[in-house]
């Protein structure tokens, strides 16, 4: 692969769309494995009979609060690395394969309570593993867009990863999950449905994946790129670029800050919506599949809009209006009970968590200064992650304390009231100019 810059390289259609479709492939991780499916397999099935007084819902929140602290100490480090080395393509490519590979491995996870740990580890790695690929994938963005395009290409990005979602929750539930094995009849003993479900998203992640490797030119390396720093070195490095960007740019130190809370809170509904679906509002865990697709749909529709919206009236518009939104939302479903309600409140819940979470990192890049895309972005999931134990912790605690899993709901909430508190006070970036729409999907 050339390395050219982005101004050398004007972004194209096709090079949008090829970056779009990692975002697509993405939902084999995000939707099969991490939500609706594998997670609510590991507490509904596996570590349903699980002996002791702690629930597996407890360990699985627990086992995502570890990951985070992993994450929190590698990312800025790794974006550094790939900005000075020229390697975000690269790296993003490494960490997908990972992704991969423990989602395969989650074939394995049998129904008995003694997978319970090999389910959670696979999925605490693959966590990992795919933050620290979205850590390049989003510095990647500056060569697919334009400043007056980033809104609604971070737009574009996040609706791909929720049609593919779509699609491929309809896939799993038609062709395996519904019924007795679905269309092809496959056997449901030891969670085999399930398991090869989450076989066909390996598969997904890494075909839809692919042609970005493949179109999309790698980045320049950084004047000493290829000198080494060492671990201790590109720590030092690191604390020393974070107080020069303090100095000079406070307000999006204040971003990275703000954002790491109430992007907890979003992460939280994704990791535990299914979980909480089935164990406080009675959804049958086949009923989680249909209620993804249709909750995919409507965040599509909003991230899509959103898009637009960041690039007429800014990220920061778009974020606090969805925030406010998921706190209204959130705070309504403590109280409501039965599926019903859950699929009313669980819809418009998914209306505002596109556009929170495509505006954050179209707001991010807006902000960054030229050629640190990976490190700010580096940055972003290590200040996510350095608090990413704030909302599984407290879901746990209050599941704990209370004795529900219905009580767990008001750990996500508390999380997004102070992240949205956190943003208020933070600048808007300047207003681009109009987008040439030649450029834009």
């Amino acid at each position: 692969m050339t390395a050219v810059t982005a101004s050398d390289a004007p972004p194209r259609r096709s090079r949008v769309w090829a970056w779009g479709m990692w975002d697509w492939g993405s939902s084999g991780f995000q939707h099969i494995a991490l939500t609706f499916v594998f997670s609510v397999y590991l507490t509904d099935a596996v570590g349903g009979d699980l002996p002791g007084t702690i629930s597996a819902n407890s360990w699985l929140a627990w086992s995502t609060a570890a990951a985070g602290i992993l994450v929190a100490l590698m990312a800025p480090v790794i974006g550094q690395n790939a900005d000075r080395a020229g390697r975000r393509l690269r790296a993003t490519g490494v960490w997908t394969a990972l992704v991969v590979v423990c989602m395969v491995g989650m074939f394995w996870v049998r129904d008995d309570w003694t997978y319970l740990w090999l389910g959670l580890l696979l999925l605490a790695l693959a966590s990992i593993f795919a933050e620290l690929a979205s850590v390049s994938y989003y510095a990647l963005m500056a060569q697919v867009s334009t400043p007056a395009t980033i809104g609604r290409v971070s737009g574009f990005g996040w609706a791909l990863g929720y049609v593919g979602g779509i699609v491929l929750l309809l896939v799993c539930y038609v062709g395996f999950l519904s019924g007795d094995g679905g269309l092809f009849g496959v056997s449901t003993a030891d969670g085999f449905d399930v398991r090869i479900s989450v076989l066909v998203a390996a598969v997904w992640f890494a075909v839809f994946a692919a042609p970005m490797f493949f179109l999309l030119p790698e980045t320049p390396p950084a004047a000493g790129g290829r000198d080494r720093l060492g671990v201790l070195g590109s720590y030092r490095k690191l604390l020393t670029d974070l107080r020069a960007l303090y100095r000079s740019s406070p307000h999006t130190v204040y971003l990275l800050g703000a954002s790491a809370l109430y992007r907890d809170g979003l992460n939280a509904i994704f990791a535990f919506g299914g979980v909480l679906a089935v164990t406080v509002y009675g959804l049958a865990p086949g009923d989680v599949l249909i209620f993804g697709v249709a909750i995919n749909i409507v965040a599509a529709l909003g991230a899509f809009a959103g898009g637009r919206l960041d690039d007429r009236f800014g990220p920061k518009a778009v974020v606090v209006g969805s925030l406010i939104g998921l706190v209204l939302v959130g705070t309504v479903l403590l109280f409501v009970s039965g599926p019903t309600m859950f699929w009313i409140f669980g819809l418009v819940l998914g209306v505002f968590v596109g556009p929170a979470q495509a505006s954050s990192r179209s707001y991010l890049l807006r902000l960054c200064p030229a050629g640190q895309e990976g490190q700010l972005f580096g940055l972003y999931a290590t200040t996510g992650r350095a608090v990413s134990f704030l909302a599984p912790g407290l879901i746990g605690l209050f599941t704990y304390l209370f004795g529900s899993d219905r009580a767990g709901t008001i750990g996500i909430v508390l999380v997004l009231v102070a992240g949205l508190a956190a943003l208020l006070p933070v600048r808007s970036p300047a207003r681009p100019a109009p987008a040439d729409s030649a450029a834009a999907p």
